[in-house]
């Protein structure tokens, strides 16, 4: 828990001092947006294979690997920044290599919780599990801002690495309990846990749902700061903050769901959070004060709370738990698609009016309220149908074969049968002779074996 929460509180550092470093170094959202696709986009065209490799050689050590890339990245990126030898091309190149193993880190603490905790509390677990987000973002956005603002955007990049290294030596100790995969291709499990995916009703329509809601919020990771920091004439260290705000009101959203009972409703909840979460980014565009963007993310965090509890009770439950890591790596991935597309066009929505973008951000928030109801399934499937459906198959192969056989028997206890009109107390007589010949036939084969 603790390596997840340093590795979490180091993502959300990241993800707001990078944007904030490319804005105060470059001047540029559309370079910020940029980097921020970069830094997710070309890691998620690989999910599948991290998901078999997570699978194959347990979570906690691909977690620390990721860990130790990513901090490696920062440092690299920081001197570099310092040296002033960072162009923009180096800097998107390195968000880029970054990225490539980010779904272990995603991935791979995601679907450690289920495999350590009984399903019964599984929703608690995943209230625990949301909890660390917002704690990271109450804890590690301030912190990434104030850093830019008191110590630059390098030393704030250096000081998010340190994190993650701290993250990567503590995930060390960490026990893995899940089964492990020993067999088979990798590309060939990375194959079929796509396939899974894809084939998965609920998985799919997660997919949908989420991967237009997190356009909205990759549209906000860009807007928000250049909002505050134009238009509203705040410093970096205020993005940071109402980042912080955001996430408090996660923490006591998350803890409430919790103990509410998930099975059978987690569409109303996912439903009812994104309509709330559009409403509420509706006021951004229409800010005239830092107050009123305090309490639209305040509200934005509040509101959010019950959809990932719910999304993480849903998945769990209707996935088949031997193929967590793949799944939940396709999954994850498919699910934040929209984020990197999202903030990738808010940079030239920006550069035609800050409005537009926050109001993009707006409806495809709203759009995304339609997929719950119409693309997931009401009722529980088994997650693991697939299996049962070839057992089931495989039983009606062994009942046809059985029925073939004792077809064959009935035939040759037809042939003998008595003929009809055949007095059966003759019957032993013919059986007995035809013993009779059959000995006959056995003493004279000896006879000629003797003579030969």
């Amino acid at each position: 828990m603790v390596s997840l929460l340093l590795g979490r509180i180091a993502g959300q550092m990241l993800t707001v001092s990078l944007v904030l470093f490319v804005l105060s170094r470059y001047h540029s959202p559309q370079l910020a947006g940029a980097a921020a696709f970069l830094l997710t986009f070309p890691g998620l065209l690989l999910s599948p294979i991290a998901g078999a490799l997570l699978d194959r050689y347990g979570r906690a050590r691909l977690v620390t690997v990721d860990y130790a890339i990513g901090a490696a990245a920062l440092v690299l990126m920081a001197g570099l920044s310092l040296a002033h030898a960072l162009p923009a091309p180096v800097l998107l190149a390195i968000c880029g290599v970054a990225s490539l193993t980010a779904p272990l880190s995603a991935a791979g603490a995601r679907s450690l919780f289920p495999t350590i905790v009984p399903v019964r509390l599984w929703p608690r677990a995943n209230a625990l599990d949301s909890t660390t987000h917002v704690v990271a973002s109450l804890i590690g956005a301030p912190a990434g801002g104030v850093l830019v603002a008191l110590a630059g955007g390098e030393w704030a990049l250096a000081a998010t690495a340190v994190l993650f290294a701290c993250s990567a030596v503590a995930m060390l100790s960490v026990r893995d309990p899940g089964a492990r995969r020993s067999e088979g291709d990798v590309l060939r499990d990375a194959w079929a846990g796509l396939v899974y995916v894809v084939r998965n009703p609920t998985i799919r329509g997660i997919a949908l749902t989420l991967s237009s809601f997190s356009a909205g919020w990759g549209c906000l990771a860009i807007a928000v700061p250049v909002l505050l920091l134009g238009r509203l004439h705040q410093g970096p260290a205020t993005v940071g903050y109402l980042w912080g705000l955001m996430g408090a009101a996660g923490i006591v959203s998350a803890l409430l769901t919790g103990r509410i009972r998930m099975a059978g409703r987690e569409r109303r909840l996912m439903v009812a959070s994104v309509l709330a979460c559009g409403v509420a980014m509706a006021a951004l565009p229409l800010a005239g004060s830092v107050i009123v963007v305090a309490v639209a993310m305040f509200a934005i965090g509040f509101v959010n709370g019950p959809f990932d509890v719910a999304l993480f009770t849903l998945r769990q439950r209707r996935t088949d738990p031997a193929r967590f890591g793949r799944v939940f790596a396709v999954s994850m991935s498919l699910n934040m698609v929209g984020g990197p597309i999202g903030s990738a066009a808010a940079g030239p929505l920006i550069g035609w009016s800050l409005d537009a973008a926050l109001w993009a951000a707006v409806v495809v928030t709203l759009v995304a309220a339609i997929f719950p109801i119409a693309t997931i399934p009401a009722k529980d499937e088994p997650p693991n149908l697939g299996a049962e459906r070839l057992a089931v198959g495989q039983q009606e192969d062994r009942e046809q074969t059985a029925d073939r056989v004792q077809h064959d028997a009935d035939d040759a206890a037809d042939q003998l049968t008595p003929p009809d009109g055949l007095d059966p107390i003759e019957q032993p007589d013919q059986r007995q002779h035809v013993k009779d010949e059959i000995e006959e036939e056995r003493r004279h084969d000896r006879r000629y074996t003797d003579e030969a």
